[in-house]
């Protein structure tokens, strides 16, 4: 696919996605994993125009089916109420992309998901997977870290470009063996070696490896740093996973990570049991010393020829003993003690040893930390499959609660459209006892019905419930009512009420709205309060032909108006109404917001006038009154 030919995106726009992504490839990968944000969070491109631009990438038919703005607002309601319960990114792109379709087999199967999905967050701890979630998403790559106290050793030209073509340069220095001065400085050389010529039997901070080894083999970071970038994430998903009851690696994983053992010697332990040794040995010195009794002999062969075999031995019982006890606190045997009295600590033999017990520590962690690569490197294919197994249960997740919390039911396809105990997707999470369910249907041979009655009693409401019915259920998803029967169309026209539009927007609602009674496409068209739009004689006309139109095709038409009583003049067609009752003691309407089919209902402003009359006072009441007398 080439960019420039999806709808909408011209060369320029193009190039701007190109540059943001890097390439076109990694658009299009983008764009088959749902990532909906990244294209959103480019400067020009809003939400909506990301989702119309990977829905076409996807082959997701929307914009065909949504043909008015208000069709499109309803759905992008729908959207909303469901991203709400979506926590992770990945999950929040799938909803985004739901996508209304027409092949029933598609539906059913997205249905069936949906409500297995509802059925199973009811039984499970929802709050706490919300919780965990905070800290799922995909898992993170980032740049290789340098570590300057680490250098590869190559023995060739050759050798060294096949490194730096694997990046291995990126995560530390490589030396060639003619070029190498002392190693000293490094606390850990990796020699990787073809011929291994270099000899370098006393140098314990040297591990060889072979020029054929993986890169795990020669810097095991390659691996273990995805895994300690991404403890979090796979300490939560292997939470998340013990709540559904799913088998995971996880365990094993996070084990494996807890054995390695850092390699860093604390050189202070060697510095504190050498002083304490020399502490403890002085004062054994000075008190075995002060009962020594030497002959004239022997003191003059201590002027001489210096230790006295008497002192020599006191030196070597009491050093012996100072050794032991450095070996016992640092694991090492060594003598870091030059013979005078005081003693005196021969610094470079006990940096000597420091050097070497660190650099033979670095070797033991690192032959650990490649073992343990080699492990999870074996692991991580499925550790990323577990990790896109959570993602999309959330995305499920994320549905089900959706149909849990609003209490969905699956619809029937049908020929026509019904449903019972229906309620608008605003009013589902409010007290049931504040709100009435309705009832209604609309099908052939009635295919077209007029809705009349009073203002402010669910008209509109009732349009924007059996769109939001119509558009879920093309969506695969459960709709707001305890049954529901539904009729898949190719298309779902919204005209909601306008005023006053002067001649130019007449013209182009007109160019809008006339050409869908020659379109063969089977489908739903709501019209709130048409003759909103222009004079009433006209909107009589144009209403009576669409209507006419209409009923002999396979299409579906609600018409809310005032008008009916002159259409009924120019063509024959159902008439229901919502009628109110009168004012309760609150004055508010009461209405029954069931339509009452065949009934022609009554507007009621002299209802409304007096709710107004009631909640008002002083001159405006009188003038409400005053109103009041003439009907």
């Amino acid at each position: 696919m080439d960019l420039r030919d999806i709808k909408g995106i011209g060369d320029k726009l193009a190039s701007k996605i190109i540059n943001h992504f890097g390439s076109q490839d990694e658009f299009l990968r983008a764009a088959s994993n749902y990532e909906v944000y990244r294209l959103a969070s480019m400067e020009g491109v809003s939400q909506r125009r990301a989702v119309e631009i990977i829905n076409a990438v996807l082959g997701n038919p929307t914009e065909e089916f949504l043909k008015t703005e208000r069709a499109v607002q309803i759905y992008e309601e729908i959207i909303q109420c469901i991203v709400q319960y979506a926590n992770t990114e990945y999950a929040k792109n799938r909803v985004l992309l739901l996508s209304p379709g027409k092949n029933p087999e598609t539906i059913q199967e997205n249905l069936k998901m949906v409500m297995e999905a509802k059925e199973k967050v009811a039984s499970l701890p929802r709050d706490d997977l919300k919780a965990l979630f905070k800290n799922v998403n995909f898992s993170k790559t980032s740049k290789p870290k340098y570590d300057t106290s680490k250098a590869i050793l190559v023995e060739s030209r050759e050798d060294y470009v096949s490194l730096m073509d694997r990046e291995l340069n990126q995560r530390a220095q490589i030396l060639n063996i003619q070029e190498v001065g002392s190693l000293d400085e490094f606390e850990l050389v990796v020699y990787v070696y073809r011929e291994g010529v270099l000899e370098l039997d006393n140098a314990p901070n040297l591990v060889m490896v072979n020029c054929n080894a993986e890169d795990l083999e020669i810097i095991p970071e390659t691996v273990l740093s995805y895994y300690q970038e991404n403890q979090v994430l796979l300490e939560n998903i292997l939470k998340i996973r013990e709540i559904l009851g799913h088998p995971s690696v996880l365990r094993d994983v996070l084990k494996i990570m807890g054995s390695i053992e850092t390699s860093a010697v604390d050189e202070k332990i060697f510095d504190n049991a050498v002083n304490q040794a020399k502490d403890r040995a002085d004062k054994q010195l000075e008190e075995a010393i002060k009962k020594i009794d030497l002959s004239g002999q022997e003191v003059l062969d201590l002027l001489n020829k210096g230790m006295s075999p008497k002192i020599q031995e006191i030196f070597d019982e009491i050093l012996k003993e100072a050794v032991k006890e450095i070996k016992d606190n640092t694991g090492v045997s060594f003598d870091p003690f030059i013979q005078k009295y005081p003693l005196e600590i021969d610094e470079q033999e006990l940096e000597r040893v420091k050097k070497h017990e660190m650099g033979k520590k670095e070797v033991k962690a690192f032959e650990e930390r490649v073992n343990v690569a080699s492990k999870l490197q074996m692991l991580k294919a499925d550790v990323e499959a577990e990790i896109q197994e959570v993602l999309e249960f959330d995305y499920k997740f994320a549905l089900g609660c959706f149909a849990y919390y609003y209490d969905l039911h699956p619809p029937i396809v049908s020929g026509g459209f019904g449903f019972e105990e229906g309620l608008h997707l605003n009013l589902a999470l409010e007290d049931p006892s504040r709100v009435q369910r309705i009832n209604y249907s609309l099908e052939s041979p009635d295919n077209v019905v007029l809705l009349t009655g009073a203002n402010s009693g669910g008209k509109t409401t009732l349009l924007e419930t059996l769109a939001q019915i119509s558009i879920m259920s093309q969506m695969g998803l459960p709709v707001c009512a305890s049954q529901a029967r539904v009729k898949l169309v190719d298309e779902i026209y919204f005209f909601s009420k306008k005023r006053s539009l002067d001649a130019g927007a007449f013209e182009s609602f007109l160019s809008t709205f006339i050409p869908i009674v020659v379109r063969e496409e089977e489908k739903l068209i709501l019209l709130d309060e048409l003759e909103a739009i222009t004079e009433l004689e006209a909107a009589v006309k144009i209403i009576s032909s669409f209507i006419t139109f209409i009923q002999d095709s396979k299409s579906f038409a609600i018409i809310v108006t005032h008008m009916a009583r002159e259409i009924l003049k120019n063509t024959d067609v159902r008439v229901d109404g919502i009628e109110a009752q009168g004012l309760d003691e609150e004055y508010n309407l009461i209405v029954d917001r069931t339509p009452r089919m065949n009934y022609f209902a009554r507007s009621t402003p002299e209802l409304i006038l007096r709710m107004v009359y009631q909640r008002s006072d002083g001159k405006l009441k009188d003038i409400y009154g005053k109103m009041l007398e003439r009907f």
